[in-house]
């Protein structure tokens, strides 16, 4: 058996094919993990959804924020986009069955001394305190208050974790780090707008994973999110964004014997 961690697919289902036929998954014996992202911008996020979905107890799959922006709009609220490219599950006839399988993933996995997250965990947090965080928030939205949770759920603000926060800010700040975060500052002050390579990364800022003292090294983190990052690893983290949607690669990372699987992906059209 071996388990293949899978980089930001955002819709393109033949990549994810083409990688999993180059390492010969076997769906019977083999596990997949998704970083998250499984839909927006890209050709096929219905094919991608019901590929996932299908696999069962065969796949773990963390929620990124294209997910919970396929989630807010099956609800109704917040706004599409110019960009946007899952109309194709809005219209979808198990349109309401993908959704309610989506809005209950996790937006953190823990299995042995690998920890599965899309974005980022905030430097203050340990593994376990992230954990627990991450199943209060949850929790929340797969609730009869789910409605109540993602009208609030966007926004930027509080920008830094603190203890005593509560409420619908509590989970923000949660949601905002495990599906946003890419540079704080080394009090875990959150920034959103940079999206570029790390030598760009705005005065007073650093990559979250670089922040000295932080907790959460006690395992080694998994994540997407950030392509300009591209597939890169450490001793205690695995970024896994290659950059499928922008036509650079997908990327598999066996966690058996820590090796990186990649195959070309298409140009977008835009």
């Amino acid at each position: 058996m071996a388990t293949y961690v899978i980089g930001d697919l955002q819709g393109c289902l033949d990549p994810l094919q083409r990688l999993l036929d180059k390492v010969n998954f076997d769906s019977s014996e083999d596990r997949l993990w998704f970083v998250g992202d499984l839909v927006n911008r890209g050709p096929d996020s219905l094919g991608v959804l019901r590929f996932v979905r299908d696999l069962g107890t065969r796949a773990v799959c963390v929620l990124g924020n294209h997910d919970l922006h396929l989630v807010v709009a099956a609800a109704g609220f917040g706004r599409m986009h110019r960009e946007d490219t899952f109309q194709d599950v809005l219209e979808a006839p198990d349109r309401d069955a993908l959704v309610e399988w989506l809005r209950h993933r996790p937006l953190f996995h823990v299995e042995g001394p690998w920890a599965l997250v899309h974005a980022g965990v905030l430097p203050q947090w340990t593994i376990e305190q992230a954990a627990a965080l991450a199943r209060e928030t949850e929790a929340l939205l797969q609730s009869d208050r789910s409605d109540e949770f993602l009208r609030t759920m966007y926004g930027n603000h509080p920008d830094h974790w603190d203890d005593t926060l509560t409420g619908w800010d509590r989970a923000r700040v949660v949601v905002n780090a495990m599906t946003r975060l890419r540079v704080c500052t080394s009090a875990g002050t959150m920034e959103f707008r940079h999206k570029g390579p790390v030598s760009k990364t705005p005065s007073g800022f650093m990559p979250w994973f670089d922040v000295p003292d932080r907790l959460s090294r006690t395992h080694t983190i998994l994540f997407g999110h950030w392509s300009a990052l591209g597939f890169s690893r450490s001793r205690d983290y695995v970024a896994l964004d290659s950059g499928c949607l922008w036509g650079r690669q997908l990327t598999a990372w066996r966690l058996e014997d820590e090796t990186a699987f990649q195959i070309a992906c298409p140009a977008r059209a835009d």
